[in-house]
């Protein structure tokens, strides 16, 4: 019985494939046309499943394919570095090359006339610099002539944009001819998931696979994670519903040590204050590759450049798993909230939350004790988040204790714009959409009602609540706390004031 695939390559014998014909047609169309090109994606992309099926249309249409992978061969000698790559070109491509200097090596290849190789180095990037230049210089050498050799066609494969390396050396690389492998579509992931149920009769809920096209945004490694979780966890089950589903999420986030995940968390830490920005400020900030910060997370899967030229965030879990890791959970004010939270109090006769009283009781919270004690701190005393991040876990711990104390449930959107923590909580059947945000503008102030009211509309939630953090010198008539009907829905609009200098203090620098 095949399986979902969370490491390596796929077989398509014992793991459910996509075998995307457009896709291998046109790394086809390359080799045919003897291009010498780049791939570059982030892990978890589908690349190394994607050669196997490259390598074996390749193969029946007449070709040599050699596929070396050089992930830790940053500190290796040459000679090490020579080993492997004479030793796999020999297997693979039945060869019998000597293993002496990486010139004489391609001019042994260049001396075969009467085959057809293709040649891919996944991983370029791990490549020692103290002969990469030599390497990326034969391969440019065999170029010019690969009309007359065997090599027709080499291609460098690494997770970042690695053009601007190959350029550097003066390549035949042309920043035309990267072949993008991009994350599955909709469909793609539906027929995934329908291979299984094909083959086993257990089915997805209709709206677990919704789900988790939002949450991993198509991302190939993910989509396999969580189904695979989500079969193995629930094998027993004929259907495979919406509250499984929400087990599974929290388990990524909250338990499972995933190695991507993880890998994206530390890169974000790294850049912590600028990835406070993304996610809690509406500040649209322009993206531009060769800033440090921009690439090392973009590189990592993180973020992406939009339709606009600015960066939002790509994946939502990567998203949702950084809210909760800066979370400040040692400052002691969910106790201080619980000594004093008597949940029913907020509650009305007909068991729906009285979002007055409850906003009230917060207000007077952060009156005393303000946001200071949102804001983590490093082993000098200086603050390690930005203002809007202690705003808004202010607010996340105070519902959180709220919901525990009348057990009910919160579940985070997937999908939030940026400066936005999106927040659907149930109540005693109950749902409400949260919507928490700093005050910017006039204009972001009216455009955010607008925003929580299509929200709602597409969860089919009837109330929206409508938190703004604004200062207190900002005094607008049309700035004010409100009910009101948008769309045919319940929006209830609530201002927190507070003051700069006298609830946070000293800032931090950001990094971009």
């Amino acid at each position: 019985m095949r399986t979902f695939n969370t490491s390596g390559q796929n077989i398509p014998e014992r793991h459910y494939t996509l075998m995307r014909p457009q896709l291998v047609e046109k790394g086809i169309e390359l080799v045919k046309g003897e291009y010498y090109f780049t791939i570059w994606a982030p892990h978890q992309t589908g690349k190394s499943t994607y050669f196997l099926l490259l390598a074996d249309a390749l193969k029946k249409e007449g070709y040599k394919v050699a596929h070396v992978n050089f992930e830790n061969y940053m500190n290796a000698p040459v000679l090490t570095f020579l080993e492997r790559f004479v030793g796999e070109m020999n297997r693979l491509f039945g060869t019998n090359f000597k293993q002496t200097n990486i010139s004489k090596i391609f001019y042994e290849i260049e001396s075969i006339t009467d085959k057809k190789f293709v040649l891919i180095i996944d991983e370029v990037e791990g490549i020692n610099k103290a002969y990469f230049s030599d390497f990326l210089h034969a391969i440019r050498n065999a170029y010019h002539n690969r009309t007359h050799h065997a090599l027709k066609s080499v291609i460098l494969v690494g997770v970042s944009n690695i053009t601007g390396i190959v350029q550097d050396h003066a390549s035949p690389f042309n920043i035309a001819n990267n072949l993008d492998i991009p994350f599955f579509t909709n469909e793609e992931t539906y027929e995934l998931l329908g291979q299984h149920e094909t083959e086993t009769g257990q089915l997805f809920d209709k709206k677990v696979k919704d789900k988790i096209i939002e949450i991993t945004a198509n991302q190939p490694g993910l989509v396999n994670g969580f189904a695979l979780k989500l079969v193995t966890d629930y094998a027993d089950k004929k259907v495979i519903e919406y509250e499984d589903y929400l087990r599974v999420e929290d388990w990524y986030i909250n338990i499972s040590i995933d190695k991507n995940v993880s890998n994206i968390v530390n890169k974000a830490t790294k850049h912590r204050a600028f990835v406070e920005k993304l996610l809690f400020t509406t500040t649209k900030i322009p993206f531009r590759i060769d800033r440090p910060a921009i690439k090392m997370l973009h590189t990592n899967g993180l973020i992406r450049r939009d339709a606009n030229g600015f960066i939002e965030f790509w994946v939502p879990l990567y998203q949702k798993k950084l809210f909760y890791t800066f979370y400040p959970y040692t400052n002691g004010e969910d106790s201080r909230i619980a000594v004093t939270m008597i949940g029913y109090h907020y509650l009305t006769e007909s068991g729906r939350i009285d979002f007055d009283k409850l906003i009230d009781k917060y207000k007077n919270h952060i009156r005393e004790r303000s946001f200071r004690h949102y804001r983590e701190k490093d082993e000098n005393g200086k603050f390690k988040s930005i203002r809007e991040a202690a705003m808004m876990y202010s607010f996340e711990t105070f519902i959180s204790i709220f919901l525990q104390d009348i057990e009910g449930k919160s579940y985070r959107e997937a999908f939030v714009s940026m400066g936005n923590c999106d927040l659907i909580i149930n109540v005693r059947g109950f749902e409400y959409l949260i919507e928490t945000k700093k005050f910017y503008s006039l204009k972001r102030f009216k455009e955010g009602k607008t925003q929580l009211a299509y929200y709602c509309s597409r969860r089919n939630i009837d109330e929206g609540v409508y938190i703004v953090f604004i200062e207190n010198y900002v005094q607008m008539e049309e700035v004010k706390e409100a009910k009101e009907i948008i769309d045919g829905l319940s929006i209830n609009t609530y201002l927190i004031r507070y003051d700069e200098a006298t609830d946070f203090g000293e800032g931090i620098e950001i990094d971009e």
